[in-house]
């Protein structure tokens, strides 16, 4: 799993030394996952959140039985004290966490949330623990999917990946993770003889979906180790294989390669990411509706965004910040 070792030396020192160089990019972003045995997450839930009050954090963590889950912004030091206190948790020492920044705040407020699972699938029987596919190193994926008997899957919803993918990859046009059992079950004698190679932002969806995978009998599947957001800083945009941007669950709505913030704006009806043009459509009307949601919403509830919207542009003129 990524991060598992001693750290890199450097890895703070390279994020501390890019701030100070990019004085708009202020915030540095966590993204991480564990999947580890919390026999009481419910007890680590008030002091993980009273820390990260006391260093000025926003995001969300979600804990559970299997582990933690979620992607948290703020100064790099407060940053530095959160992972120093996960890693602290019981099976937590080889945390997995990516690091990225963001010109502005992309969370509106702290959640710490207990779950029944960091990332649902709804399958009581996977446990990434047991054993995932083989981890690929984001400079050996592009060789990988290039094979003609691997098949490529990318394991994120339809949204998610209507922005980006990697060049062939196979679309499940799942709507949520816990889709895709189902969709394997009716489509995996597509795949018979093939290698299986999966993808995700992060890894975490990986790590169920590929272990999943070998519950159900197959031998040779892989994952990509770190998910796209490893892949996209490591690899050179003139060697990727990547096309488009990755959708990141944050204010940013999106990143591109070397992990720069991408153009895309968020439909905060939907909550599907759109481009700046996307915003002249006849159909679009700030935080109500956009042309890929306006037929799915009741009057009503338009005129309840329209509610919403208001307030959150009188929070903006007084200088504040709108939490709902």
């Amino acid at each position: 799993m990524l991060g598992r070792g001693p750290e890199p030396v450097n890895r703070w020192t390279l994020i501390a030394a890019a701030q100070r160089s990019t004085a708009c990019a202020m915030f540095t972003v966590a993204a991480l996952y564990h999947f580890t045995r919390f026999d009481a997450p419910e007890a680590l839930r008030a002091p993980l959140l009273s820390l990260c009050e006391t260093e000025g954090l926003r995001g969300t963590l979600l804990l559970a039985q299997e582990g933690v889950n979620g992607t948290v912004a703020g100064s790099l030091h407060g940053i530095e004290a959160l992972i120093a206190h996960l890693k602290s948790l019981p099976g937590c020492a080889d945390l997995d966490y990516k690091l990225s920044r963001a010109r502005e705040m992309p969370f509106n407020r702290m959640k710490v949330r207990l779950k029944r699972e960091i990332v649902t699938m709804g399958q009581p029987d996977v446990d990434p623990m047991a054993g995932t596919g083989h981890y690929v190193d984001p400079e050996d994926w592009n060789e990988l999917i290039s094979q003609d008997d691997v098949a490529v899957i990318d394991t994120r919803n339809d949204y998610e990946v209507a922005i980006g993918t990697f060049d062939g990859a196979i679309d499940p046009e799942t709507k949520s993770f816990g889709e895709f059992p189902q969709w394997w079950q009716e489509n995996k004698a597509r795949f018979e003889g093939k290698k299986i190679a999966m993808f995700c932002t992060g890894g975490i969806r990986c790590e169920k979906s590929t272990n999943y995978l070998l519950g159900q009998g197959v031998e040779d599947v892989f994952h990509l180790k770190g998910g796209i957001l490893k892949y996209l800083e490591e690899v050179p945009a003139d060697r990727s294989l990547w096309q488009g941007d990755c959708f990141v669950f944050d204010g940013r709505v999106s990143v591109g390669h070397a992990l720069k913030e991408g153009p895309h704006l968020l439909c905060h009806a939907c909550r599907r990411p759109l481009l700046p043009e996307d915003t002249d459509h006849e159909a679009y009307e700030q935080g109500v509706s956009c042309d890929r949601c306006i037929d799915e919403t009741s009057e009503a509830d338009k005129a309840r965004f329209r509610e919403r919207q208001k307030q959150i542009n009188l929070a903006r003129a007084r200088g504040e910040r709108h939490l709902g």
